[in-house]
C-alpha cells in the first residue's frame, strides 16, 4: 500500500511550468500545512505535557530521524539553547549516519534498524528521558527500531509523523500523527511534510520552554547574548521590565550577563 506523503502529486508535467506557476502552485499546497497541523494540536498537547513532567525531573528530550527528519530535530535540538538558555544536554538530536548525515546523505542510513539503538546507547538514554522519532512515512527503519528498543525499556515514547495508522504511530506513547497527503512532487516530503514537522517541533519546544519558565511576560530572559543584535533586544527587554534608560540597562546586562540575572537581582 503506497502511504499518501509517497502518493502521486496531483500536478503533472512540471517542467513545462513557468516560474510563476511553480511557485503559485507550491504556495497553495503549503498553505494548507497550518490548518492540517492544528487539527493535530490535541496530539501535540498531550505530548507536550508529559514532556513538561520530564524536563521538570531532569529528563531530556532526544529526537532521533533520518534525511530531512533528522536534520530538522537536530535544528531544533541546536536553537533551543541560545534561544532559552538551556544546556545543550537537555534537548538532543540523534540522526541516522551521524553528524555527517547532517549535510550529506549517507547511503543506507534510514534503513539500519541497529545504529539508533547504539546512538541512544551512547548519550546514557534512561526512563527519565523522552524518545520523539520524527519520519514523514511513519515506517522509517533507523526510527522505528530505535522507538521500539526504547520503549522496550520503559523510556516514555512520542512520534511526529505524516501518515495515519503507521508502524511508528502504533510503537508509541503519544503519536502525533498529522497527514499532509500527496507532495507537490511525488515523494518529495521535506517540502509539506517536513513544514508541518518543523511547525510541530517549534510548538513542542517553545511551549515546554514556557512552562519551564524560560520566557517572561513575551519574552527569551534566558537567551544567550552572544553578539550585537541580542545585546540589543537584551537592553530593551530590560528597559521594558524596570523603566530604566538605554545606558542602565546596557551597564547592568554587560555587568550580570543575562536579562534574567538583571531582572532577579532588581525583583530581590
Amino acid at each position: 500500500m503506497i502511504k499518501l506523503t509517497e502518493s502521486e502529486s496531483k500536478y503533472s508535467n512540471l517542467e513545462e511550468l513557468n516560474t510563476a506557476e511553480l511557485l503559485n502552485y507550491m504556495n497553495d499546497e503549503d498553505t494548507m500545512v497550518p490548518q492540517l497541523v492544528k487539527k493535530v494540536i490535541p496530539q501535540i498537547e498531550m505530548l507536550v505535557n508529559e514532556l513538561v513532567k520530564k524536563l521538570k525531573n531532569n529528563g531530556r528530550l532526544i529526537y532521533i530521524g533520518a534525511g530531512t527528519s533528522g536534520r530538522l530535530g537536530i535544528l531544533d535540538a541546536s536553537e533551543c539553547p541560545p534561544t532559552f538558555g538551556v544546556s545543550s544536554d537537555v534537548i538532543v538530536g540523534l540522526i541516522a549516519g551521524g553528524d555527517t548525515a547532517i549535510r550529506h546523505a549517507v547511503e543506507n542510513a534510514e534503513d539500519n534498524k541497529s545504529t539508533a539503538w547504539e546512538s541512544l546507547k551512547k548519550i546514557n538514554v534512561s526512563d527519565a528521558d523522552f524518545v520523539v522519532g520524527i519520519s514523514a512515512s511513519g515506517s522509517t527503519p533507523y526510527v522505528l527500531a530505535g522507538l521500539q528498543a526504547v520503549a522496550a525499556r520503559g523510556i516514555t515514547t512520542g512520534c511526529i509523523v505524516c501518515n495515519a495508522g503507521s508502524h511508528i504511530a502504533q510503537t508509541v506513547d503519544f503519536p502525533i500523527e498529522a497527514v499532509t497527503g500527496p507532495e507537490f512532487i511525488t515523494g518529495s516530503t521535506r517540502m509539506k511534510a517536513g513544514t508541518a514537522q518543523k511547525l510541530i517541533l517549534n510548538m513542542i519546544s517553545t511551549s515546554a520552554m514556557i512552562q519551564l519558565g524560560r520566557v517572561k511576560g513575551n519574552k527569551m530572559i534566558d537567551m544567550k547574548i552572544s553578539n550585537d543584535k541580542l545585546m540589543k533586544r537584551g537592553v530593551l527587554f530590560i528597559m521594558d521590565e524596570l523603566g530604566c534608560t538605554e545606558y542602565q540597562a546596557l551597564t547592568n546586562l554587560q555587568k550580570y550577563g543575562s536579562v534574567r540575572a538583571v531582572l532577579e537581582h532588581y525583583n530581590d
